[in-house]
């Protein structure tokens, strides 16, 4: 993915060789030579994160992120903190003071393109639920900020996964002051512990007997109830290489040892806080717009919000120059499904086909049901391969395993797919959805259950 980042440093040379490192891998950078302009940038612009300086004339970097983190139209963005200041207090007033992350001079390139690209995706997500609720009509941005501000960021439940007796009971020493945190000894346990629990981050070691820790971070982000969780990871700095690997799924941070506690007590209040955020947004988003957008049998967005959030995302699309995937789907032979069996068994079917597309899409992507049998996927910053691979997945998980009805014998129910890409400037909804509807109908005639792409 990519992203528009904003380089905030008195010292020009920094601030080039900081543009070129994140230039080479693709990132759209801004520049600012101070504090005053850096908060101006993020008012007035399309920034996704802010890499900031700490030391600074008339206004140092502390002071910068505290404004931008108290500043409605700004507080969303993610800042991490730059700076040759090497003491843990340091980190811990960063970290106070807003700050998402913090990056101690001489910057690694590994450990800078992790934040990044950890950020920036967190970003994403953010910014698509927030774009939801405004495009329902449920809340005004002023009242996600009041909905927001008071989110309280103790009596987390905390689960630390470590087979190290000793070097667990440090953390849960430092954690336990202002959370309930429970430890578990044997990772192999960690998904069924997660499902029965109600956590709001987990501490995981890199230090694992005879796991992958890894792999037990793969496991959370597969389960639908932990698949926005947070994910701290415990690492020495030999496992720096396989930490960058674990951001790449998903992770949401780590920490090097020697574990120093106010750092560790810090992040996890970050991830804590942006956790309880999100989850506040997806509880009023849900309950607000429920009735005049969400279809009753599925649980989908509807035709008419769909029609509407389409035009939101395509120009947010065009102004940042990324793609913009669509998706239409129709369930094949479908009348034959309500003629032979029934209408009871026939709603069934969309809703556990429903239930099958949902859990093979992104967060930030919005699927609704369009009309009758036929679906409708919109998938942000995603090409023509990306959109592909979703939609191949989709098709698979439809068309491997029948469809269980209290009505009928089980049903083997296949699905049939358009696809189209924002390909021109000047694309509009309209051009998008008869292309995919296209491509759609392709599918139909050539013999369904498969996938077919329309260019303009």
């Amino acid at each position: 993915m990519t992203a528009r980042v904003l380089v905030v440093d008195d010292i020009p040379t920094n601030v080039k060789l900081l543009a070129a490192r994140l230039s080479a891998e693709y990132f759209d950078v801004l520049e600012a030579n101070n504090g005053a302009d850096a908060i101006e940038i993020c008012q007035t612009g399309e920034v996704d994160l802010v890499l900031l300086d700490v030391m600074m004339p008339e206004m140092d970097g502390f002071e910068t992120c505290n404004r931008l983190k108290q500043d409605p139209k700004t507080q969303h963005i993610p800042v991490v903190m730059v700076t040759a200041l090497d003491q843990p207090s340091d980190k811990v007033r960063g970290l106070e003071a807003g700050a998402d992350d913090f990056l101690t001079k001489p910057v690694d390139d590994v450990q800078l393109m992790a934040r990044v690209k950890s950020l920036s995706r967190l970003k994403s997500l953010t910014d698509e639920l927030r774009s939801r609720a405004v495009t329902g009509q449920a809340i005004a941005i002023e009242d996600v900020v009041e909905m927001t501000s008071n989110i309280s960021t103790v009596d987390a439940n905390i689960l630390v996964i470590d087979s190290d007796a000793h070097n667990a009971k440090r953390l849960i020493e430092t954690l336990e002051v202002n959370h309930n945190v429970q430890h578990l000894p044997t990772p192999e346990d960690a998904t069924f512990t997660l499902a029965d629990g109600n956590f709001d981050v987990v501490v995981v070691s890199m230090a694992l007997d005879g796991i992958d820790p890894l792999r037990v971070c793969s496991q959370i982000r597969t389960l639908e109830a932990t698949r926005s969780l947070p994910i701290v990871l415990v690492a020495d700095v030999p496992d720096k290489p396989k930490v960058v690997r674990g951001l790449e799924l998903g992770v949401n941070d780590f920490i090097l040892r020697p574990i120093e506690r106010n750092e560790l007590a810090a992040r996890v209040k970050t991830q804590i806080r942006r956790h309880r955020y999100s989850n506040e947004l997806r509880k009023n988003l849900s309950s607000t717009v429920a009735m005049a957008v969400i279809d009753g049998l599925t649980g989908l967005y509807n035709r008419r919000y769909f029609d509407r959030h389409m035009s939101v995302l395509l120009e947010k699309a065009r102004e940042s120059e990324k793609n913009l995937g669509l998706m239409m789907l129709d369930i094949d032979f479908f009348k034959s499904v309500n003629d032979t069996h029934g209408h009871a068994a026939g709603d069934e079917v969309l809703k556990e086909f429903s239930q099958r597309m949902q859990r093979n899409i992104r967060g930030m992507d919005l699927a609704c049901r369009y009309g009758g049998e036929e679906f409708a996927i919109l998938l942000p910053e995603t090409d023509l391969a990306h959109a592909k691979g979703v939609a191949e997945r989709i098709r698979h998980a439809v068309a491997s395993e029948p469809f269980e009805t209290e009505m009928t014998m089980p049903l083997n129910i296949t699905v049939s797919v358009g696809i189209s890409i924002n390909e021109h400037e000047d694309d509009t909804p309209e051009q998008m959805l008869k292309r995919a509807d296209i491509a759609l109908y392709r599918a139909k005639r050539e013999g369904r259950n498969r996938i077919v792409y329309d260019a303009a």
